[in-house]
This record gives C-alpha cells, structure tokens and sequence, in this order.
C-alpha cells in the first residue's frame, strides 16, 4: 500500500491558496523563442502579419509599432519592435531609433492616461547574456509601476497577478493611442 499524499501534494487540499498559470510553461520552456537570426520564426515579425486585435497590437507606425508582451512583468507592458528583424540598436536606421523613441515617449502618456502608473521601467536588454528572451529581434520594454506593485508572488510563485486580460488592455490602450495622436 502506497503512503497517502502529503497536503499540498498532487492537488490535496492544504492552507494554501494556489494560483496556476500553465500558459507560461510556453515562455519558461521557450517555444516562442526563434533561433537567432530566424526571422521566419520570429514572433516580432510576425505579429504585425496579424490583425490588431489577435496580434495585440496596439499602435503602428512607419518604422515600428507597439504590441503588449504577451507575458507581462505588470498589466499593460508594452513593447516598441522595429518592423526589421534586427537585434542590436547600432543596426537600426536613424529614423528608426527617432521613432522607436516616440513610440515609447507616446506609450509613456497613453499608459498616465489609461492605468495611472506612478513610473516606468523602460529598457532594452542587448543580447542573451544581458537577458534579452528574444535576444535575435531587438525590442524596448516600456513597464508601468504602481508603488507596492511587487509583492510575493513573483518572489514565491513566480506568478504575477494581473487585473484585466489581455485583450481589453490592447483596446483601452489602443482607443487612448488614437486620441493621444489626433
């Protein structure tokens, strides 16, 4: 006869809450991670072959557009990726490094104005070594913060709990983008 189960073990009931989120074992494993210098498999360069709405597009512009990361460090993070399947800042044109920082500056206000952060984390991680996940594809970071934003979660479950799905983040984000540029 086998031993019974410890609590917490193989899903027996025990003090703690849980929060589960299977959808990130694609990121932990690194499915959607292209080889280098892959541009065919490349999510940056597909997204913008996808409508708005399934590619989570927010804003696109000439040289550049801004997505919301599909795995968030906190609800509204965005991304600002160049259309070329580049991956380092000296490969990028001028007018696209000018425009990569517009968007950002643009994503900047629509973010104050949607989620009310109280800063931003902005950043571009050049490289794997420097932990770049997509290290082939060059992309900014562009981070909302709330003041007591990081709490245990990320620390012990690895988990970060978010407000809104996805898809009503891209809407509210896109809807402010276009008045925030009329």
């Amino acid at each position: 006869m086998l031993p019974e189960p410890a609590p917490g073990f193989a899903g027996v009931p025990d003090a703690f809450e849980r929060l589960w989120t299977p959808h990130r074992m694609v990121y932990v494993d690194g499915q959607d991670k292209p080889a280098d210098g892959d541009s065919g498999q490349c999510p940056f360069c597909r997204t913008p072959e996808r409508d708005d709405a399934e590619g989570l597009v927010v804003h696109r512009a000439e040289h550049a557009y801004a997505v919301l990361n599909l795995y968030p460090y906190n609800p509204g993070h965005l991304l600002v990726c160049p259309y070329r399947h580049v991956a380092d800042l000296t490969e990028l044109s001028t007018a696209e490094r000018v425009e990569i920082g517009e968007l950002t500056a643009t994503a900047m206000s629509v973010l104050r104005q949607v989620s009310k952060p109280h800063g931003f984390n902005l950043g571009m991680n050049q490289g794997a070594v420097a932990g770049a996940g997509i290290a082939a594809h060059l992309h900014q970071h562009v981070v909302p913060r709330w003041s007591g934003d990081a709490n245990f979660f990320p620390i012990i479950a690895q988990t970060k709990a978010l407000p809104q799905v996805l898809g009503e983040t891209r809407d509210l984000l896109s809807a402010a983008w276009e008045e925030a540029t009329c």
